[in-house]
C-alpha cells in the first residue's frame, strides 16, 4: 500500500476524535436502528430540491435520488458510476481535467474529441453541500462521506445559486452528530485493488461537534504498455473531509466544512479501437502512413493490437496525472420563526497537471501535451425561505461567484511529426526532422463575475390545487486572455515554405476575448394532488447559460490565420415543458414515478473540431443553432416482501440537431484538396474524387449539414434494474446486492461520423455478504460481473489520419469487503 501511512494517520486522527468524542460530557450513545427486515412499506426519502426539505413524492420535480446507503451497497464512490443507477446521467472523461456529464443528452458538450475548454461552463450544476463546483473536472473526484446525492433534471436557476440549463447534481455529505459514531472500510480485489474508508463524528463541547472522513482508493493499470512493460490507466487517491458544527440551539446550525481530493497517478490514455477512412490519398491516411514509414527512418508501424478489448498500448511518451480539488465552507441555517435565513460562503480551488502522449501510439509524433492549470472561485449565497404550512410559501436569495483560471498550454512536437502530419500536397519534400522539438508554449487567463437574483413561491390554490412561479435574473461578466509563441525544430527562414509548413502545425497566436451582460430566466409549475399518494404537475422552465470564450486557441480560417471570429459564442437558452406523475401503490409498499418532456435548446454551446486544421486537430466552442430533446423517464421502487427492495428505472430519449446547417465535417467527408477541407454537395470537375457529399452545405464551402440527425452523446434508451436483500439468519443477517445498467449505442463526436459511434452496453454489479451483528459485516463483490466490454471514451487521432482510439472499460473485478461500526 504506496499511501499506508496516509491510512495510518487516518485511523490516528479517527482515533483522537473518538477519544475526545467520549470523553466530554454528551449523552449515551442511543441503540443501533431495529431491524429494518420487518418493515413493510417503503422508507420516505426526504430531498432539498426545492431547497427545503420535502418528501420525494410531494415535490412536482423531476428527481432521482441514491442514498448513502444504496452508494455504499453498490460500491459507487464517483460520478461516473453514479451513472450506472441514474440512467438520465451520462459521464464520459478522456482524463480528469476533460470530464464531461450530462443529463438528458444536455450539458457540457466535450465528447470524442475529449478537450475541455477554460472558457465554456458545464450545463449541469455539480453541488456539493451548496457550493457550486466551476470546473467539470471536480466531478471526477471519488465521493466522501455521502448521506445522499439528488439528480434533478432540466433546468434549475431559480432554486440554486448558480445557473444550470440541463440539470443538477446535488450532493449532500453527512452531518456532525453530537452521539459518538464512526465507521471503517477495508476492501481488496484483483488487479491490486485496495480502497479504504473511514469516518468518525461526536461531540466536542455541548455546542460543538465534529466529523472527519477519508478514504483512498489504489488500483494497478488496466492497460498494457508493450513499450515500457508498464501497467497504465492506474487508480491512486484519497480524499478528506473535516467538519464543525456549531449549534447552540435547536433554532441556528452552522457547519465548517473543509475537503481535499487527490488523484496521482499514470493516467490516463487510450488503445487502438478502429481505422477510418477519408478522402485523403491512401498514402495520407493510417494504414499508408505506417507502411511508408521506413522511407522516413522507421520501422513499419503495426498496433500491438487491433483488438481493443486486448488492452493494450504503446505509447512511449510519459503517461502521469497529477490534480487536486479542495476548499472550505460555511454553511449557516437560522431559524427565525417565519423564515429561515441561509448563508453560504465558500472558497474553492482546483490545480491539474498532467503527461501524457497525445498521438496514443508507439511512434515519436507528440512527445508533450500539458496544460497546467489553476482554479480559484469564491461564492457567496443568501436565501430566505418561509417556514409553516400555509398556503403560501417562498425561496428567494442573491448569489456572488468570481472564478480565475490561469494556464500554460505546452506541446511539442517529435522527429515522427514532420511525416506523420504536415501535408505533402501544400508542402512537399519535406526533411524529416523539420518538425523535431518544434512546440507551442503559451498562457490563458479567464476570469469570470457572476451574480443573480432568484426566487420561487408556492400558492396553494385549493387544498389539491398549487401554483409555482420563479424567476431569476443572471449577470456575466467574462474576460479571457490567450497567447502562444513557437520555437524550436529545423531552423527555418521566415517567410519560406519550410516555415510555412512548421507554422502549419503550430503557429503564434494572442489574443483577448470578454463577454458581458443580463438575462430573466425563470419556470412556472402547476401540481394538482390528487389524492395522498397521487400527485401531477405541469411545468415549462427556461434556462439561460451565458455566452462563452475560447481559452484554447483559434481555429485557423482557409488562409491559414487565426479566425477571431470564433473567439466568443452567443448565450445558451433552454425551454423545457414537462408533465409528471407521481404516485404510491401497493399501501405504501411501492412508488412509481413518470415524466415526460420536450426541451429546445438555441445556441446550443459545445465544443467541436475543425475540419480545415488536419494537422493539430484543434477543438473549440461554438454555437449550434438548435438542439431539440424530448422523452419518457420513469423512476419505480418496490419492497416485494418483508427485507427485499427493487429499484428501476428506464430513460426513453430522443435529441436531434434540429437547427445545424454549418457543423462540422466528418472524417469519412474530409478532402485536404476541396474549399473548407469537406467533400462539397456538388463537387466540381477539378477535384480527383467527385463524390457527391449528401450532406454538403452547397451554399457554404467545407460545411456539412447535420440538421436532422442525433445528437451526439445520448442514447435513446437507458435503464437500470437492481435489488437489496436482506435476509435474517440467526443473530446476523445476509445481505444481497444487485444493479444492472444498460444503454443503447449513441454516436460521441458532433459530426456524427460512422466512425465514431459507440455501441450499447449492459454492466452488472453484485455483492453477498453477512452481517455478523450490529458492528461487523463481510462481503464479497464484484464489478462487472459479467466481465461486460464497453467503450468509456472515445478520441480522433491528432492529424486525421482516421486513427480511432477507445478507452476500454475495466475488466471484472472481484473482491472482499470488512465493515465496522460503532
Amino acid at each position: 500500500m504506496r499511501r499506508a501511512p496516509l491510512f495510518a494517520a487516518m485511523l490516528a486522527g479517527s482515533a483522537f476524535l473518538v477519544v475526545t468524542a467520549q470523553a466530554s460530557d454528551s449523552p449515551a450513545p442511543t441503540p443501533p436502528p431495529a431491524d429494518q427486515s420487518n418493515a413493510t412499506t417503503l422508507d420516505k426519502i426526504t430531498v432539498t430540491a426545492r431547497q427545503r426539505e420535502e418528501e420525494l413524492q410531494k415535490v412536482p420535480v423531476a428527481v432521482s435520488v441514491v442514498s448513502g446507503e444504496w452508494l455504499d451497497r453498490s460500491y459507487t464512490v464517483n460520478t461516473q458510476q453514479l451513472s450506472l443507477l441514474v440512467p438520465s446521467l451520462y459521464y464520459n472523461s478522456a482524463n480528469p481535467r476533460n470530464t464531461a456529464y450530462t443529463i438528458r443528452g444536455l450539458g457540457s458538450n466535450t465528447l470524442s474529441v475529449s478537450a475541455a475548454n477554460d472558457g465554456i461552463e458545464p450545463g449541469v450544476g455539480f453541488y456539493v453541500d451548496g457550493v457550486y463546483h466551476g470546473r467539470p473536472a471536480t466531478a471526477a473526484f471519488d465521493f466522501t462521506d455521502i448521506e445522499r446525492i439528488e439528480v434533478l433534471r432540466g433546468p434549475q436557476g431559480t432554486l440554486y445559486g448558480k445557473n444550470t440549463t440541463a440539470g443538477a447534481i446535488n450532493i449532500t455529505s453527512r452531518e456532525p452528530t453530537f452521539v459518538p459514531e464512526g465507521s471503517g472500510e477495508l476492501s481488496l480485489g484483483e488487479n491490486g485493488f485496495v480502497q479504504a474508508k473511514a469516518n468518525v463524528s461526536g461531540p466536542l463541547s455541548d455546542t460543538v461537534a465534529g466529523r472527519f472522513a477519508a478514504q483512498f482508493t489504489e488500483r494497478d493499470g488496466v492497460l498494457h504498455n508493450v513499450t515500457t512493460g508498464k501497467d497504465e490507466n492506474g487508480l491512486d487517491n484519497y480524499a478528506l473531509r473535516g467538519q464543525l458544527l456549531f449549534k447552540p440551539n435547536d433554532d441556528l446550525n452552522v457547519r465548517l466544512i473543509a475537503d481535499v481530493s487527490n488523484l496521482d497517478s499514470d493516467c490516463c490514455t487510450q488503445n487502438y479501437l478502429r481505422v477510418g477512412t477519408s478522402l485523403k490519398s491512401a498514402a495520407r491516411q493510417f494504414e499508408g502512413l505506417s507502411a511508408n514509414l521506413p522511407a522516413h527512418g522507421f520501422p513499419v508501424y503495426v498496433p500491438p493490437s487491433r483488438n481493443v478489448y486486448d488492452r493494450l498500448t504503446d505509447i512511449d511518451a510519459p503517461l502521469h496525472i497529477d490534480t487536486q480539488d479542495g476548499g472550505v465552507s460555511l454553511n449557516a441555517d437560522w431559524n427565525l420563526g417565519a423564515v429561515t435565513l441561509t448563508s453560504i460562503t465558500a472558497w474553492r480551488y482546483w490545480k491539474w497537471d498532467v503527461a501524457n502522449d497525445r498521438d496514443y501510439i508507439g511512434l515519436p509524433i507528440q512527445t508533450v501535451q500539458r496544460i497546467p492549470s489553476r482554479q480559484d472561485q469564491y461564492s457567496q449565497e443568501f436565501r430566505v425561505a418561509s417556514n409553516g404550512d400555509g398556503p403560501f410559501s417562498y425561496v428567494g436569495g442573491v448569489y456572488f461567484y468570481t472564478q480565475e483560471i490561469n494556464g500554460k498550454p505546452i506541446s511539442v512536437y517529435g522527429p515522427a511529426a514532420t511525416y506523420w502530419l504536415v501535408s505533402t500536397t501544400n508542402f512537399p519534400r519535406m526533411p524529416d526532422n523539420l518538425a523535431d522539438g518544434y512546440g507551442q508554449y503559451g498562457n490563458s487567463h479567464f476570469e469570470m463575475k457572476s451574480y443573480a437574483a432568484f426566487g420561487e413561491a408556492n400558492y396553494r390554490i385549493t387544498d389539491k390545487l398549487t401554483a409555482t412561479l420563479g424567476l431569476r435574473y443572471t449577470y456575466e461578466d467574462k474576460n479571457g486572455d490567450y497567447s502562444t509563441t513557437v520555437s524550436g525544430g529545423l531552423p527555418t527562414t521566415p517567410g519560406s515554405i519550410q516555415d510555412n509548413a512548421k507554422l502549419s502545425l503550430f503557429r503564434p497566436q494572442s489574443y483577448s476575448a470578454s463577454d458581458s451582460g443580463g438575462n430573466v430566466s425563470g419556470r412556472t409549475n402547476l401540481a394538482y394532488q390528487f389524492t395522498d399518494s397521487l400527485m401531477s404537475y405541469l411545468s415549462y422552465a427556461r434556462g439561460y447559460k451565458s455566452g462563452g470564450l475560447n481559452m484554447s486557441g483559434l481555429p485557423l480560417d482557409a488562409l491559414n490565420n487565426p479566425a477571431l471570429g470564433t473567439a466568443v459564442i452567443k448565450d445558451e437558452t433552454n425551454k423545457t415543458w414537462e408533465l409528471g406523475l407521481k404516485s404510491a401503490w401497493w399501501g405504501g409498499r411501492a412508488t412509481l414515478n413518470l415524466a415526460a418532456y420536450h426541451t429546445v435548446v438555441d445556441n446550443y454551446q459545445a465544443n467541436i473540431t475543425s475540419s480545415v486544421e488536419t494537422a493539430a486537430l484543434r477543438t473549440y466552442p461554438a454555437n449550434i443553432p438548435e438542439v431539440t430533446v424530448k422523452g419518457l423517464e420513469a423512476d419505480f421502487a418496490a419492497q416485494v416482501f418483508q427485507g427485499f427492495v427493487v429499484h428501476a428505472s428506464l430513460a426513453y430519449a430522443d435529441g436531434k440537431y434540429t437547427d445545424y446547417p454549418l457543423g462540422p465535417c466528418p472524417l469519412e467527408w474530409q478532402n485536404p484538396n476541396a474549399a473548407g477541407g469537406c467533400q462539397p454537395f456538388k463537387p466540381p470537375a477539378s477535384l480527383a474524387n467527385k463524390t457527391s457529399n449528401p450532406r454538403g452545405n452547397p451554399n457554404v464551402p467545407g460545411a456539412y449539414v447535420l440538421t436532422g440527425l442525433p445528437l451526439a452523446g445520448l442514447s435513446k434508451w437507458a435503464g437500470t434494474l437492481g435489488f437489496d436483500y436482506e435476509l435474517p439468519f440467526r443473530t446476523g443477517a445476509f445481505l444481497f446486492h444487485l444493479d444492472s445498467s444498460a444503454r443503447s449505442g449513441y454516436n460521441s463526436d458532433t459530426s456524427n461520423s460512422i466512425y465514431t459511434r459507440i455501441a450499447g452496453y449492459n454492466v452488472t454489479n453484485a455483492s453477498v455478504g453477512y452481517r455478523f451483528n450490529d458492528h461487523w459485516e463481510a462481503d464479497v463483490f464484484v464489478r462487472n460481473l459479467f466481465d461486460s466490454n464497453y467503450i468509456t471514451a472515445l478520441t480522433i487521432q491528432t492529424g486525421n489520419s482516421g486513427l480511432i482510439l477507445g478507452q476500454p472499460s475495466d475488466p471484472r473485478m472481484v473482491g472482499v469487503t470488512v465493515r465496522a461500526n460503532f
